[in-house]
């Protein structure tokens, strides 16, 4: 475990208390979890009476922000494949004029399969940005449910320990 306690975890963060935990703060104190010794990742959890509204709030703030993310990505990739579909009539205009060389013609098919590999490597590239950003939200998401889970089974192992000191006292 790379944090073994809290003072070094809140130095991670770059906060001097926990007063001072961001939403920002929080998804990077989320994405640390895995590097933390579990029982100090509940002692921290527990410091927090409303947790599970904050960590909600914080994925609720992901989702609107990937979904932004997403809807002017398709703006985007439309706007493109406009862009490139209007260059390419163009184009086929200037095929449908009667005066043209071979070589000229033959220029403008190159341009038009020029177009069309820049419009896959276009495509391509926007793929590999989605599954990026997918590959983002569904770490953070793993992480808040992680969270909450620790969270709920620390609970879960403090009423149990409580109740088996009980047993043990009777």
């Amino acid at each position: 475990m790379r944090y073994k306690n809290e003072d070094a975890i809140k130095q991670a963060l770059g906060i001097d208390s926990w007063r001072h935990l961001s939403k920002d703060k929080m998804v990077q104190f989320v994405a640390m979890m895995p590097d933390m010794a579990p029982e100090v990742a509940l002692k921290i959890v527990e410091q927090f009476p409303a947790f599970k509204d904050f960590a909600l709030n914080v994925v609720d703030a992901m989702k609107k922000s990937h979904e932004a993310t997403l809807s002017a990505n398709q703006q985007s990739q439309e706007h493109v494949h406009q862009a490139y579909r209007d260059f390419r009539d163009t184009l086929r205009s200037e095929l449908d004029k009667g005066d043209l060389t071979w070589e000229q013609r033959l220029r403008i098919i190159e341009k038009m399969q020029e177009a069309v590999r820049e419009e896959a490597q276009k495509d391509s590239e926007n793929k590999q940005f989605l599954d990026g950003a997918l590959k983002k939200v569904l770490v953070l998401g793993a992480a808040a449910v992680a969270l909450g889970v620790a969270f709920v089974g620390g609970r879960v192992m403090a009423s149990g320990n409580d109740s088996s000191d009980d047993s043990l006292e009777a």
